[in-house]
């Protein structure tokens, strides 16, 4: 095990040469489309270059862009009222109409007014650099009754726009109370996607109390989100506040989410996920997932989040999937995160079960790797504040913990739950995770072999591309 150990650190240091995170950065040659490496330090450039608080994308099409100079398309100029009770929403599609096709537009929504606007797809693609300046506040109906049926789902999506920056400092409001009261699981609703689409901006926008989930990125890549607040109830349900799903190179930084469910969620297809300077509760934590219901395969890879804080969540760090899925989660670093006052703040629950009914015991499941936790500090408000249940035949492996320190409110010192995990500690670790390479490990032999095998791969992998190997991160 000492040597399982020495290789991973080592390993683990040296895959941190290939961190993408900036414009600059060159993926690996031996990763998988659309893998990136996440186990690389500040050192080595995390921040961009621009300290604490830096941006991890520098490319000119999304630096900040005013409006002066372009070509004004307001919504009031085809007729929107903006009192809250008239329903603007034809006002709204002919506005996007002219400034959709006009080059160097600005699709407005101007300050003061409050836009009651039914489900509606914008549709792309546009002329070039057009700018959505939403200043004002979009409503949406408050009664189910009301919804389009042909858009059961959605309410305002944007779709297959490209080098478009959303904006403006203004408020969606998605009126949820009355959809929260129905049941929720079978009324999906989401307030605001992102569907199809590539290099946006979205930023200073306010989301709050969506119907369902309030934010959703879908099949889309290279999306910015930077300033963007996140309001619901914390028993308000289902409200995810950023939901990224078969979407790749996004970056979420400076947020402040507080819903009734996960402050982010990533489920399947994602890939190269950063988040940075993230505050999250009242919520369900920070999740990957979930990934394989319905014996469905689940992938994400590549995922970083470095500096947040969690307050008062019913979960902290959270990778969830189901029993009987297939696919894989790997690569992914939880950094300088501080939790107070939360239950599970480290969980993987490969026996996920959401439903009413008790979930069959199966054998295949999402395979999961490659997990570190590093500075990582607070208090569990459950008596268990580090949980890896995983499963018996598709075990989870190199988890690493680095520099982890959780307590009781009580000051004491909690307790941790090992399943068919196996990894490395160093560092102080609190509580102690003795359980990633203890000798009950034995019956899951097939994580002991994955650990081996995987680390020796991967330093060989290293060793071939003429990287020397380094002692610590």
């Amino acid at each position: 095990m000492e040597k399982i150990l020495h290789i991973s650190i080592a390993v683990f240091a040296v895959l941190g040469a290939s961190l993408i995170v900036g414009h600059n950065a060159m993926p690996s040659e031996n990763l998988m489309p659309g893998e990136v490496d996440v186990w690389g330090s500040e050192e080595e450039g995390f921040d961009g270059g621009g300290g604490d608080d830096g941006e991890w994308c520098e490319h000119s099409m999304w630096r900040s862009q005013g409006i002066s100079g372009r070509v004004p398309v307001s919504v009031d100029s085809f007729g929107a009222v903006g009192d809250g009770v008239t329903n603007d929403t034809q006002a709204f599609i002919d506005a996007w109409g002219k400034a959709c096709s006009t080059k160097n537009a600005v699709f407005l929504v101007p300050e003061g007014g409050r836009y009651l606007v039914k489900a509606v797809k914008f549709n792309g693609p546009c002329a070039d650099n057009l700018i959505i300046q939403i200043s004002g506040t979009i409503i949406a109906p408050a009664e189910p009754k009301d919804w389009d049926p042909k858009l059961p789902r959605l309410w305002l999506t944007f779709s297959k726009l490209k080098g478009v920056k959303i904006q403006g400092g203004g408020i969606i409001d998605g009126s949820g109370s009355k959809w929260w009261a129905s049941s929720c699981k079978v009324n999906k609703t989401n307030a605001l996607t992102i569907d199809k689409s590539s290099a946006l901006w979205i930023q200073d926008l306010t989301f709050q109390n969506a119907q369902q989930m309030h934010f959703t990125i879908s099949h889309s890549d290279s999306i910015r989100v930077y300033d963007v607040q996140v309001t619901s109830p914390g028993n308000s349900p289902n409200t995810d506040g950023i939901h990224i799903t078969a979407s790749t190179d996004i970056v979420l930084q400076n947020c402040t989410i507080g819903t009734g469910d996960d402050c982010v969620s990533i489920v399947s297809g994602s890939s190269n996920i950063k988040m940075k300077n993230i505050v999250c509760g009242p919520g369900h934590g920070i999740s990957i997932g979930s990934l394989g219901q319905g014996n469905s395969m689940g992938t994400v890879i590549g995922v970083v989040l470095d500096t947040a804080t969690l307050t008062g969540t019913t979960n902290g760090l959270r990778i969830k999937t189901w029993q009987g899925g297939s696919g894989v989660v790997r690569s992914v670093r939880y950094d300088n995160v501080k939790m107070y006052n939360v239950s599970n703040p480290i969980i993987i629950d490969q026996f996920y079960c959401d439903s009413p009914k008790t979930c069959q015991n199966q054998t295949s499941a999402v395979k999961i790797s490659q997990v570190m936790y590093r500075n990582i500090v607070g208090t569990s408000k459950t008596p268990q504040a580090i949980k890896f249940a995983c499963s018996n035949t598709v075990p989870c492996s190199n988890i690493i913990l680095n520099n982890v320190n959780l307590q009781l409110e009580n000051g004491n010192t909690p307790d941790t739950f090992c399943n068919c995990a196996t990894g490395s500690d160093y560092g102080f670790v609190q509580p102690s995770v003795d359980c990633l390479h203890s000798e009950s490990n034995s019956r899951c032999q097939a994580a002991q072999n994955d650990d081996e095998k995987e680390t020796e791969d991967l330093a060989k992998q290293e060793e071939e591309r003429g990287y020397s190997a380094h002692t610590e991160l």
